[in-house]
């Protein structure tokens, strides 16, 4: 029983090394499109996506994708669109295949693999522009002829308590 147990608990591992290496999980994440729990949503996503796989026998590359998507959708609030999405399947369900044909050896070599490498994903803010540019704007503001207009009429107060605020003539 105790073997079976770390069995499992290796096939989850690698579900954790797909997910947590998948770089639009990781940009969901640190963006918090999953709102302030979006860490525990991945982490509760990796034992959801294991389970899916134990649940149903015979899973096909679409229907994990379709599954996948449904949870990005729902908890992220993210399309996935950027063609990883079948990597990802693919890449799990060769897992799972290695899992139930006991290849536990070559399956833990592929996580091993995937967390070393454990890169996140690198998200670049663009090019600030620089100081000078908003001096520049500054002094042409300051050196621009300026406009006046007359202020408005000071306030009066009517007999049901409102104040009126009107234009000078």
């Amino acid at each position: 029983m105790a073997a079976a147990a770390a069995s499992r608990e290796l096939f989850t591992s690698g579900v954790r090394a797909v997910l947590h290496t998948w770089p639009v999980l990781q940009i969901a994440v640190d963006n918090g499109f999953g709102g302030v729990y979006g860490q525990q949503k991945a982490d509760w996503m990796v034992d959801v996506v294991q389970q899916y796989f134990h649940d149903n026998a015979d899973l096909q590359q679409s229907e994990i994708e379709d599954f996948i998507a449904d949870l990005m959708d729902q908890e992220f609030d993210t399309v996935v669109d950027d063609g990883s999405l079948p990597q990802v399947s693919l890449s799990l369900l060769q897992m799972f295949s290695q899992w139930q044909q006991g290849a536990l050896q070559q399956l833990q070599l592929k996580v091993n693999t995937m967390t070393q490498k454990r890169e996140r994903a690198k998200v670049q803010a663009p090019p600030t522009v620089s100081n000078n540019d908003d001096e520049e704007e500054m002094q042409v503001m300051e050196s621009a002829p300026s406009v006046s207009r007359t202020p408005p009429a000071p306030p009066q107060e009517e007999d049901d308590g409102w104040t009126v605020v009107r234009k000078r003539k």
